[in-house]
């Protein structure tokens, strides 16, 4: 009907037409650790301007941003910030690349459009942190002006998906594989949730359908829960299960896998799958030792990623 909007509450049926209407009004501008994203295996240490809308085209129950993404574009403040000027403050705060993030970048996808092909033009680099929930068409059309898809997959059967964010499996794995073909640095965050998708067959089947489908290489977060929003009855993820969620992906031949959300000793590290040498110390979001030459190893083994 005129007038109303849809379910992402950013899209208004305007004289027949829907209509963005958060394009170049951002509720949040930061400048954030490449890291913090969190992406392992793109320009480790450097700066990324972050910015989102308020909506989301996902209700998920743990939403860790639900005041923003929950929420009508009348009832939050927001800047003026046409995509011309968003990439003259990533500039200016000498960030070598832009985050769409916080919310998702699907719902604000005409102002991440306009914004990455003006960052393409000045080097600057471009980043989807997204839950991936988005037609095949649309995507392919923005990954053409995209460095980095770090997609969650939020679970690997089709009951999680229509319980906790309230959506479907196929579109977002559908999604990962078309990132992976357009030659986009994938990387797959998976946040475990007690008695909801952290059993080790859950875990495992996800992992198996990460090697297979988007190759062994991608780096994969596991990411601990904390009760949140309309999940507050629920216990923060133990340590023991990020453990085993980590061994099980590295025996189903992962790479590249990192526990995040809580310290872990090894856990935010990243080792060369040949000889298991400590390539890249991390202690949260802080880098503290990078041997990389080049992306490779000293052994010589080239290290996924894109590396400055």
């Amino acid at each position: 009907m005129p007038g109303q909007s849809g379910e992402c509450r950013v899209r208004v049926n305007i004289d027949g037409k829907l209509t963005s209407v958060v394009y170049g009004f951002p509720c949040s501008i930061n400048v954030d650790p490449i890291e913090k994203k969190p992406c392992f295996h793109f320009f480790p240490g450097t700066k990324s301007l972050s910015t989102a809308t308020v909506g989301c085209n996902l209700h998920c129950l743990n939403c860790q941003n639900w005041e923003i993404s929950q929420t009508n574009p009348e009832d939050s403040e927001a800047y003026s910030c046409p995509p011309e000027k968003l990439v003259e403050a990533a500039a200016k705060h000498k960030c070598e690349s832009i985050s769409y993030t916080y919310t998702d970048p699907v719902v604000f996808y005409e102002y991440v459009l306009d914004t990455a092909k003006l960052a393409q033009e000045k080097k600057i680099r471009n980043v989807l942190v997204t839950a991936g929930y988005i037609n095949t068409k649309p995507w392919k059309n923005l990954l053409k002006h995209v460095d980095v898809a770090r997609i969650d997959l939020k679970g690997i059967t089709e009951e999680f998906y229509q319980k906790v964010p309230q959506a479907t499996l196929k579109p977002v794995l559908d999604a990962l594989v078309t990132a992976r073909e357009a030659g986009v640095h994938v990387e797959v965050i998976n946040l475990l949730i007690p008695t909801l998708n952290d059993k080790s067959e859950d875990i495992r089947k996800l992992v198996q359908w990460i090697v297979k489908n988007i190759g062994k290489q991608t780096p994969m977060h596991f990411s601990r829960f904390f009760p949140i929003y309309k999940m507050k009855n629920l216990p923060p993820t133990p340590l023991e299960t990020l453990d085993l969620a980590r061994k099980i992906a590295m025996e189903e031949g992962l790479e590249y896998v990192y526990i995040g959300n809580i310290a872990s000793r090894e856990g935010q590290n990243t080792y060369c799958p040949a000889c298991k040498k400590l390539l890249i110390e991390r202690n949260g979001y802080t880098l503290l030792q990078n041997n990389l030459k080049d992306g490779k190893c000293p052994c010589g083994r080239e290290i996924y990623g894109v590396w400055k």
